[in-house]
């Protein structure tokens, strides 16, 4: 059983950076692709960033730039590092899996709609 938990959450000034972090268990990343994901109050979710299980990574334009995806095989964690955060990449951010298929990067554009695995999600906060 696919299990995602998320953690590093919390409220920082804008400029400032934050690590969020995901802990799988129940997969391995070589039959699946992981993905960061956001959702902002009133808004829709949204892709961030998208790891492949061939390890190759692409961030959404908002954040490129910013935010670094990393990935840790032997801890079998996911990472994004935030940095020069703004008001607006306040949200709930989300860890997400989906095996391996054409879903992984079809739908991460449209907020991983039909991935299958998701964490419980932990809160960005950038006051204005």
């Amino acid at each position: 059983q696919v299990q995602l938990v998320e953690s590093g959450g919390g409220s920082v000034q804008t400029g400032g950076s934050l690590r969020l972090s995901c802990k799988a268990s129940g997969l391995t990343y070589s039959g699946y692709c992981m993905g960061w994901f956001r959702q902002a109050p009133g808004k829709q979710r949204e892709g961030v960033v998208l790891v492949l299980s061939d390890g190759s990574i692409r961030y959404s334009p908002s954040v490129k730039g910013r935010f670094i995806a990393s990935q840790d095989n032997v801890n079998s964690s996911l990472y994004l590092q935030m940095n020069s955060l703004q008001p607006e990449d306040t949200a709930m951010y989300y860890c997400a899996a989906e095996p391996n298929g054409r879903s992984c990067t079809t739908d991460f554009f449209v907020g991983g709609r039909h991935w299958n695995y998701w964490g419980q999600g932990t809160q960005v906060a950038v006051p204005s």
